[in-house]
């Protein structure tokens, strides 16, 4: 077994497998989760080094769910020392039109399943001393025109990411909060497949360096907060978004 082990929730496809990618890279051994049994397979046989991968089938919307997540993830590997909630659900709409499952679903999924999920964990951290970096957006940080209940998820995230970092701190369990814009996942292929090339130009102009970001450069940012180059950072919500909340 290698020297580490991470639990990445939605690491079947975009940020969460890109993430668990760049960990195997550095010698973690990755829990990868899923709703989706036949995806988490394709996802594991995407993975170059797959004999320090399992996939972990459940859905974080429910706080059993969550447990037995991270249960077999300790019967997989004995221990846990990193968490990445990166499980996430998204429906772009007035609040008007917002219906009350599509609500429902976007608070299960987005907030409640980020801290059942480090409830469920955070044991295990303690043990190791390791660390956690929950996924929000810059829709957590800024209003967004359709976003509403969205960005309700995503800011509560950033705050319960920052209060968790004190409290776990004196046990010297580092928590910190990405918040990317847009990234290219199969979620925005899906708006890419009318006219790629004007759509991402459309989606460009709206950042300073001109482009969305690709599912590695979010990766990257979570291997660093999760590393050891990352002890002196926690209670952070870090915008991995190309200057898009600074404009």
């Amino acid at each position: 077994m290698s020297e580490k082990v991470a639990l990445i929730s939605g690491g079947t496809s975009g940020i969460g497998l890109e993430t668990a990618r760049v960990l195997l890279a550095g010698g973690w051994s990755v829990a990868v989760n899923g709703r989706d049994a036949q995806r988490g397979e394709t996802a594991l046989a995407s993975l170059s080094a797959s004999d320090r991968a399992v996939f972990i089938e459940g859905d974080v919307a429910a706080a059993g769910g969550c447990r037995e997540i991270v249960e077999r993830t300790v019967r997989a590997f004995g221990r846990i020392d990193g968490l990445v909630t990166s499980a996430g659900y998204y429906e772009e709409t007035l609040l008007e039109n917002m219906t009350e499952e599509a609500t429902e679903r976007i608070f299960s999924v987005n907030a409640y399943g980020t801290v059942f999920l480090c409830k469920e964990a955070l044991p295990y951290i303690k043990e190791r001393h390791g660390a956690i970096v929950t996924v929000a957006s810059d829709a957590g940080l800024q209003g967004n025109i359709g976003c509403s209940v969205y960005a309700a998820t995503k800011g509560a995230v950033v705050a319960f990411s920052r209060s968790l970092a004190l409290e776990t701190a004196p046990h010297d369990v580092r928590v910190n909060c990405i918040c990317p814009g847009d990234v290219r996942t199969p979620l925005v292929e899906r708006q890419l497949a009318a006219d790629e090339a004007l759509t991402l130009q459309a989606m460009g102009s709206l950042y300073p360096l001109r482009r969305i970001a690709e599912p590695r450069e979010i990766a990257k940012a979570v291997a660093f907060l999760l590393s050891e180059d990352a002890s002196f950072i926690t209670a952070v919500a870090l915008p991995v978004d190309g200057g898009l909340t600074s404009w």
